[in-house]
């Protein structure tokens, strides 16, 4: 066996080990995902600002994405195909590039999209009463979280004519005035943070192979390439 073959085949198999567990890291995004948002169905009529809403979409989508990725890869390796190697390395430059941008985006913009958030929640409280879905959401997030509104509890004073909704109260009552202190999105955004570090270092993991994987796709298109050109 020749020293390029040999280069060749030490290139294809760590491409492909290295797929593979980029695949596996597909999948774990793509359960916590369905994980998060199974957990937090009882929310579903909330907007999508809502913040572990948005991680679950989120996590749904780069899940996704990261395993049909991660199968072209480790099918381009094993195949020994160019076409298969170059289709992989530009969807994963562009799924790099893409995660670089919306981290970037989401740092910059994070006061703008806080401000949307408490907007688009605090539109929805004025609709609280005529929406049956909207109200069940509401007052499971109260009650899961013990918190009353979006900022504070005086939010749900100009909808319920200066009283809060049962949930807001530890016993449930018709007339609730002395709800929880805590505001609710403040709150579930705290409980996203202090659960989300272990998906943080998975993803910076993930990340590092994906690295890992655009220079040995590319390592492996050109090894092929050689070798074609010396086999012709």
């Amino acid at each position: 066996m020749s020293a390029s073959r040999r280069c060749l085949l030490c290139v294809k198999y760590l491409m492909f080990v290295f797929n593979l567990v980029f695949w596996l890291g597909g999948c774990g995004l793509f359960g916590v995902g369905v994980w998060l948002s199974f957990t937090q169905a009882k929310f579903s009529s909330l907007p999508l600002s809502f913040p572990s809403l948005s991680a679950a979409n989120l996590l749904l989508v780069a899940g996704g994405i990261t395993m049909v990725t991660g199968f072209l890869g480790c099918l381009g390796a094993l195949k020994e195909q160019r076409c298969l190697l170059f289709m992989f390395f530009v969807i994963l430059l562009i799924l790099v590039l893409t995660e670089v941008t919306l981290a970037v985006v989401m740092h910059i913009f994070h006061d703008k999209l806080d401000a949307r958030a408490h907007d688009d929640l605090k539109k929805g409280l004025k609709i609280y009463e005529s929406e049956p879905g909207l109200r069940e959401s509401w007052d499971n997030v109260q009650e899961m979280f013990k918190c009353c509104g979006v900022t504070n509890k005086t939010d749900w004073y100009d909808v319920l004519n200066g009283t809060l909704p049962s949930s807001c109260c530890s016993v449930r009552t018709e007339r609730c005035t002395d709800g929880w202190s805590e505001p609710c999105y403040q709150k579930a955004k705290r409980w996203l943070l202090e659960n989300i570090p272990s998906v943080l270092v998975f993803g910076v993991c993930i990340g590092i192979v994906q690295i890992l994987a655009l220079v040995f796709s590319m390592l492996m298109y050109c090894q092929i390439h050689c070798a074609e050109k010396h086999f012709d």
